[in-house]
């Protein structure tokens, strides 16, 4: 994953934005990591993981309720 400066995603924002459609994107504020930019593809698959049903919601630091 790349980091950019808040700085150079502000005066980059298109560089940034073909950035994140290959990868998702660090971006930095006063040398700490505040936001991530991702592809929309990415977040619709993150989004669809999370969805009631996909059996995510049952995983606890990998493992299941169950076990």
């Amino acid at each position: 994953m790349q980091i950019l400066t808040a700085k150079d995603a502000k005066y980059g924002f298109g560089r940034l934005i073909d950035l994140a459609r290959a990868e998702p994107v660090a971006v930095a504020k006063h040398g700490r990591t505040v936001v991530v930019v991702l592809s929309i593809e990415e977040y619709e698959r993150l989004k669809a993981l999370d969805a009631p049903g996909s059996g995510t919601d049952k995983l606890i630091v990998g493992k299941t309720l169950n076990e």
